[in-house]
């Protein structure tokens, strides 16, 4: 019923959340495929987080813990996908809004930790930026690759592929930081992208929250219709 109403003000511009795209449940073969996926982007999040943590603190780089922090998040969140591939789509955009709200969680800690870097005048190690930027964008990439099949499905499949594009998005902009610092001898390069990666974590994870929150609503009618 709640289907038909759609398909009848499909001409329309609709902004609620029966008008929502209709997400069928994957297959088994596409959940095996997923998994695979979510266990590779995983591993290769857990291992630049301990490296970007140790590199971002001996170098004293905000943009570096900031990545690091990303990548943690990313980890955690890859769990949560891998907990509730295969369950019902209501579960799977519950998980999504959570991941979505950690997102949020995390930019805002971001923010806060470059203020202080600013306040600090912090002098980062362009070197160690360069070589630790270097290596996660290459890993990052091949993971936003892998994952870029996944990024029109639910809420759930579509936060990961936000999260992995920002990962590789943020790699870059570590790279153009530390050159901006060997450049200029300063470091507000460092400071500024930091401060454009937590702005960048905060709107995906509005956009994570606001797609969760209309799945979540739709579902709930339809189960009441």
């Amino acid at each position: 019923m709640l289907s038909a109403l759609c398909r009848e003000r499909s001409m329309s511009c609709c902004h609620d959340s029966c008008c929502l795209p209709v997400v069928a449940s994957p297959t088994k073969e596409e959940s095996a495929r997923w998994r695979r996926a979510l266990w590779i982007a995983l591993i290769v999040n857990a291992g630049f987080f301990l490296a970007e943590i140790i590199a971002g603190v001996m170098a004293g780089s905000a943009s570096l813990q900031a990545d690091a922090l990303d990548f943690f998040g990313d980890t955690a969140n890859y769990a949560i996908s891998l907990a509730v591939t295969g369950m019902a789509l209501i579960w799977r955009s519950r998980a999504a809004l959570l991941k979505g709200m950690t997102m949020l969680v995390f930019a805002l800690w971001v923010l806060g930790n470059t203020l202080w870097h600013a306040w600090s005048a912090t002098l980062p190690h362009a070197g160690t930026m360069g070589l630790i930027g270097g290596l996660a964008l290459f890993a990052n990439g091949g993971v936003a690759l892998m994952l870029y099949r996944f990024r029109s499905g639910d809420a759930n499949m579509r936060s990961v592929w936000i999260c992995s594009r920002n990962d590789a998005i943020g790699n870059l902009a570590v790279l153009l930081a530390a050159l901006g610092v060997f450049g200029t001898g300063t470091g507000w390069p460092d400071i500024i992208v930091a401060c454009v990666m937590g702005g960048l974590g905060l709107w995906g994870g509005l956009q994570i929250v606001r797609h969760s929150m209309k799945e979540v609503g739709r579902t709930t009618a339809e189960v009441i219709v």
